[in-house]
C-alpha cells in the first residue's frame, strides 16, 4: 500500500509540472487594472482566477465555467512577509507548493473576479482568515491531479451531467486541500453559506418555535469548484472598475480610423478588417 500510494505521489508531481506550465495558444484577456484590484479586494474576498494552463483547462471544461483557480485575499498579516517588501496578500492551494501565501502580482494582468462574503462580522471573518493561514504548509490532493489529467482530450467524452462528479475524486486527507475546498471549509468554520442544501425533511419537536426561513444543511467541502463562489447567491461579485464612482460620459476614445488593427492593415468608415494586406491589396 505504501508502495502504491507513493508511486501515485510521484506521477501526481510529474504530472503537475507539466499540467502546470502556460498554454501557448491561450492568453487570458485582464479586464482590472491592477492597481484597481488592489484597492478594492477586503480581507475575507475570494479571488477568482481565469487560469492559463493545462489543467485551468480541465477545470474550466469540468466545471463549464471561466473560473479555474480560487484564492482567499487576507490583507497583510503579521508573520506573512513578502519578498522584496511585496506583502503576501492572498492564500491559495497550488498543485506543486500546496497551500501558500503569495503577493497579489501573482496574477497580474489576469482575468479575475472578487467574489465578497456579505454580513461577516469583523471576529467571524479573522476566523475565516486563522483557517487559511493555518492550513499553510498543507499539500495539494495529488490524486486529483491524476484524475484531472484524464479528461485533457479536445473533446473528452464526458456527459455534461457527470462532468462536475468527475472533481470529486481526489484522496479527501484532512491536510491535503486544492483551491476551492480550502476555501469552502474556511467559510464553513463559521458557518457561512455558499451552496448550501435545503432540508426539507428535518422534522421540529412539537412545541418548538422554529426560526422563520429554510432550513440548511451544508454541503460538503470537496464538493465545490471555484465557479461555485461566483454563483452563490451569498457572495457579492465586486467589480473595481466600477467602485470609483464610474461615469462612462468621461472615457476617451479613439476613431477607429485612427487605429491600426494589425500591421499593414488600418479601419476605415463604413468596413471592417479582413486582415493584414500587402501593399497590391493582396492578404497574407
Amino acid at each position: 500500500m505504501f508502495a502504491f500510494d507513493f508511486t501515485c505521489s510521484a506521477i501526481g508531481k510529474s504530472l503537475a509540472r507539466y499540467l502546470t506550465r502556460p498554454s501557448a495558444r491561450y492568453r487570458a484577456p485582464s479586464t482590472v487594472d491592477p492597481e484597481q484590484l488592489r484597492a478594492a479586494l477586503q480581507p475575507g474576498d475570494v479571488l477568482l482566477v481565469e487560469g492559463n494552463t493545462k489543467l485551468s483547462t480541465a477545470i474550466k471544461y469540468l466545471t463549464q465555467s471561466t473560473w479555474s483557480h480560487a484564492a482567499l485575499y487576507i490583507g497583510q498579516i503579521r508573520g506573512i512577509a513578502g519578498d522584496d517588501a511585496e506583502p503576501k496578500v492572498l492564500i491559495e492551494a497550488d498543485v506543486i507548493e500546496g497551500v501558500r501565501a503569495i503577493p497579489l502580482s501573482l496574477y497580474s494582468g489576469m482575468h479575475t473576479r472578487i467574489c465578497r462574503p456579505v454580513g461577516l462580522t469583523d471576529a467571524e471573518r479573522r476566523q475565516v482568515i486563522d483557517f487559511a493561514v493555518a492550513s499553510i504548509g498543507n499539500k495539494y490532493d495529488l490524486k486529483n491531479v491524476i484524475d484531472l489529467a484524464r479528461y485533457l482530450l479536445p473533446t473528452p467524452p464526458v456527459p455534461t451531467r457527470w462532468r462536475r462528479a468527475m472533481l470529486y475524486l481526489g484522496s479527501g486527507e484532512p491536510t491535503r486541500a486544492i483551491c476551492s475546498t480550502l476555501i469552502a471549509q474556511a467559510f464553513q468554520s463559521v458557518r457561512y453559506p455558499i451552496l448550501p442544501i435545503k432540508d426539507t425533511q428535518t422534522e421540529e419537536p412539537v412545541g418548538y418555535q422554529a426560526p422563520k426561513g429554510p432550513i440548511f444543511r451544508k454541503r460538503h467541502y470537496s464538493l465545490f469548484a471555484p465557479r461555485d463562489f461566483d454563483i452563490s447567491p451569498y457572495f457579492a461579485v465586486v467589480k473595481p472598475s466600477l467602485d470609483d464612482a464610474f461615469d462612462f460620459h468621461g472615457l476617451r476614445w479613439v476613431d477607429d480610423k485612427q487605429v491600426p488593427v494589425a500591421q499593414g492593415t488600418v479601419l476605415r468608415p463604413g468596413r471592417q478588417s479582413r486582415g493584414p494586406v500587402e501593399k497590391g491589396g493582396t492578404k497574407q
